[in-house]
């Protein structure tokens, strides 16, 4: 039988870590699954959102979706459950992220640069990449979560605030850096 369908214990236990992890998303547990530039990347957005929501539970929720996103792709991936269209999918939003991360970079490097139409649009296709890859992996609560944490970041008001105000211009700059290095060293 396929893995995940019917019983079996290969898709039993794969469940049960998704039904684990999604339960543990403490700081602590996803620093095991998550290095610790990407970690500080995740900080900084964290501080990004809380000031722009003004709202600590709010920038606590969406970092919370985006641990418990990231962690559940990556189990299905090391589980090796995608098909080989889920597998074209997860390559083209590599490279889709990728070209997002260099475009943040360079957005906030080169000044007069900063596109929010480009942005907001590379984004949602990010984010139509990954809904196809977990269409049939995920429930929809967890679909739904992920929907959220790409449109939050889309939202025209927060790419302005990020990229052009200098209240958020020291956390921008630490985002950048440990981007610039990811894409460095490969890792994004």
């Amino acid at each position: 039988s396929e893995p995940g369908l019917g019983f079996d214990s290969r898709g039993l236990g794969l469940r049960a870590q998704k039904k684990l992890l999604g339960k543990m998303t403490s700081k602590k547990v996803a620093m095991t699954f998550i290095d610790e530039t990407t970690g500080r990347v995740l900080d900084n957005t964290h501080k990004i959102l809380r000031q722009y929501k003004e709202s600590k539970k709010d920038a606590d929720k969406i970092l919370k979706y985006i641990i418990k996103s990231l962690v559940k792709v990556g189990i299905l991936y090391r589980n090796d459950q995608f098909n080989r269209e889920e597998l074209d999918k997860i390559d083209q939003f590599k490279q889709k992220f990728h070209t997002l991360a260099m475009t943040v970079v360079s957005f906030h490097e080169v000044e007069f640069t900063y596109d929010k139409v480009f942005l907001k649009n590379s984004l949602q296709d990010c984010k139509q990449l990954l809904q196809g890859v977990i269409d049939r992996h995920l429930t929809d609560k967890s679909k739904f979560r992920i929907g959220l944490v790409f449109d939050t970041f889309s939202e025209p008001e927060l790419l302005d605030a990020a990229f052009t105000s200098t209240a958020y211009k020291h956390h921008m700059e630490a985002i950048v850096a440990d981007l610039s290095a990811l894409l460095d060293d490969g890792s994004l």
